[in-house]
């Protein structure tokens, strides 16, 4: 424990990513195989199990430090980590001892999960009385869920390369599945990682049971380089690109091997009993098949897919039963083949895939898009069969929909003549349910994770949306940003003020504490946001907070409205859940708007005149 301790202090002091990769290539060439496997499986993003809820930390670290739970509270504000906290808070060691990082989780961390509470407090004690307070730290990181260091899956299988000798993309394929916690990490699996690789012909393919392969994730098109002549200078003709809807669901691989079907999400979890139908329309596809795509929701004779949130209902749940399957019904966008009769086709170029995947089997007349009405510079349906040779030849391809449900459809191949002409197409991507466009070099190969070593794909989404909303309740941030006011929510007036003085009434009526009047104007709270900003923009916004504080709720303090920030976020929902009536999604700061008097900050209707909601 103490090395893996020294490893994370390491790793977290370090900020060049080539330090990283160091620390953790010397790490490993000294560590038991067994701590390997915890470590690669931890700074992965593996999580163990959740085993002992926050609430029994903190009154177990009350108990044991003698403080009142007032106390602990204001000590937490200031440090602004509970790990950290507890580490600090509670006795020193009373019997010291240091073991391995394998046998301390499987012997003490993973035991407490399901003991009765006295138990697990008792066993609590018993390990906090062995560990320095660094590794108090991480054991309370370890058994709360919350571990997390800088350092990206990428940057570990570099190490792993490294440090044993393999290729990158080798290292990469074997990591696939390490994360799922209902497969912990062995000393035997971790041999296997890094085993030298079979001579070639020998030994079973890259792909093996039902894992999928690592994702190729795109780049994001950098907003000042999107301008049509940019891009023609950047990119070179469209002609060189496959270009795609960029679809707001979650990226999937299908995996259709043995007579079995698995479907994994981006972040390598089996999701395939939420969607039991996608699994169904798997099963009569050729065998040794892998598929990359979409899952969205999309309801028969609809033109275009639902918003993220009717998604969600599907989401995290072991079974879907009829109601849902009918309410939401599960469509899985297919834009890439990986796999056929079980061979690898990550090396070919990216317009050999889309030509393979275009004969699959797999789709009918029924599966293409969209309603040509719905999608700007679509003709007719195509038959699937011409579909590569109308892609070839340059003129659109087909985006339709039948009015029944097609489980299955394959992604459009949208042509245009210049990159004016796909702006334009973009400029249409939200009224269509979709998030801009998804850009992909025809001679690209499928890559591992964020790279350009084997092709680009870029995203080149749409603006967001933006509104200006008035600063109403603050939070102090976590980690490096502890004790500096840095989460905040925002609210929007219920209807336009009359002028500047009815804003201020309303401000003045805050500052009294008076209840807003029923029908009257008011700031409704509307949006909660924490990035966006520099360091010395949150120092600024701090120190407004603590001079105009009204109230103070546990760590939320209540201010009096005297900022407007604009905010931009990519789509906005119905939500019966929150007051506004609305939720929006991926919220972040823009800009301080000093120059927007607090009048002129939007109101709840417009906010729903965006969306096309009723106000």
């Amino acid at each position: 424990m103490r090395r893996f301790a020294e490893l994370y202090q390491a790793l977290d002091a370090a900020t060049a990513t080539t330090a990283k990769v160091r620390a953790l290539v010397a790490w490993y060439r000294e560590a038991e195989p067994a701590d390997a496997a915890w470590v690669t499986f931890l700074l992965s993003g593996g999580r163990p199990p959740r085993a002992v809820p926050t609430a029994r930390l903190r009154e177990a670290a009350c108990a044991w430090s003698g403080l009142p739970d007032w106390l602990f509270e204001a000590s937490y504000q200031v440090v602004g980590d509970l790990a950290e906290t507890i580490a600090h808070l509670v006795p020193p060691p009373r019997a010291p001892r240091d073991e391995p990082l394998a046998a301390f989780i499987e012997t003490r961390v993973l035991p407490l999960r399901g003991r009765p509470p006295e138990a697990q407090v008792a066993q609590l004690r018993d390990t906090f009385d062995g560990l320095a307070p660094q590794a108090r730290f991480l054991l309370v990181k370890l058994i709360g869920g919350g571990f997390r260091v800088g350092v990206s899956r990428l940057l570990v299988q570099r190490a792993l390369a490294e440090a044993f000798g393999l290729d990158a993309p080798v290292v990469a394929q074997r990591m696939v599945g390490w994360t799922d916690a209902r497969t912990l990490p062995t000393a035997a699996r971790f041999a296997a990682l890094v085993a030298a690789p079979p001579p070639a012909g020998q030994g079973r393919g890259p792909s093996e049971g039902g894992l999928p392969y690592p994702f190729f994730l795109a780049q994001a098109l950098p907003q000042d380089e999107a301008a049509p002549q940019a891009l023609n200078a950047r990119l070179g003709p469209p002609a060189d690109w496959l270009v795609e809807w960029k679809f707001d669901g979650i990226r999937a691989q299908v995996v259709r091997r043995g007579g079995q079907v698995w479907i994994w999400s981006r972040g390598e979890e089996l999701v395939s009993p939420a969607f039991p139908e996608l699994v169904a329309a798997a099963r009569a596809w050729p065998d040794g098949s892998v598929l990359d795509g979409e899952i969205v929701v999309w309801r028969p004779g609809q033109a275009r897919p639902e918003a993220f949130g009717a998604l969600q209902r599907r989401l995290g749940r072991k079974t879907a039963g009829r109601r849902l399957l009918s309410e939401a019904p599960a469509c899985f966008i297919a834009y890439d083949l990986l796999e056929r009769e079980g061979e690898d086709l990550r090396g070919r170029p990216q317009a050999a895939r889309r030509a393979l995947l275009e004969a699959m089997p797999v789709f009918g007349d029924d599966a293409a898009l969209a309603a040509p009405q719905a999608m700007p510079g679509c003709d007719e349906a195509a038959a699937p069969a011409d579909r590569a040779a109308r892609a070839s030849s340059g003129s659109a391809v087909t985006v339709a929909v039948d009015a029944g449900h097609a489980p299955v459809r394959l992604s459009p191949w949208l042509r245009g003549e210049d990159w004016a002409t796909l702006a334009t197409l973009r400029e249409s991507a939200r009224a269509l349910g979709v998030e801009g466009l998804m850009l992909k070099r025809l001679d690209a190969r499928y890559g591992a994770g964020r790279t350009r070593a084997d092709g680009v794909w870029w995203k080149w989404k749409v603006q967001p949306l933006r509104v200006d909303g008035v600063l109403i309740y603050a939070q102090a941030g976590h980690g490096r940003r502890a004790g500096v006011y840095t989460d905040y929510t925002f609210g929007l007036w219920s209807r336009p003020p009359r002028d500047a003085a009815e804003a201020q009434a309303v401000v003045q009526a805050i500052a009294r504490r008076e209840p807003p009047q029923p029908g009257g104007l008011q700031l409704v709270a509307f949006a909660k946001a924490y990035s966006g900003l520099t360091d010395e923009e949150f120092a600024r916004v701090d120190r407004v907070i603590r001079a105009t504080t009204l109230e103070k709720f546990g760590p939320v303090r209540s201010v009096r409205p005297t900022l407007v920030f604009e905010l931009g976020f990519e789509a906005i929902n119905p939500s019966a859940r929150h007051k506004s009536g609305v939720a929006v999604r991926f919220p972040r700061m823009l800009r301080l708007r000093e120059d927007k008097p607090l009048h002129e900050a939007d109101t709840l209707p417009a906010l729903k005149a965006l969306a096309g909601l009723e106000a």
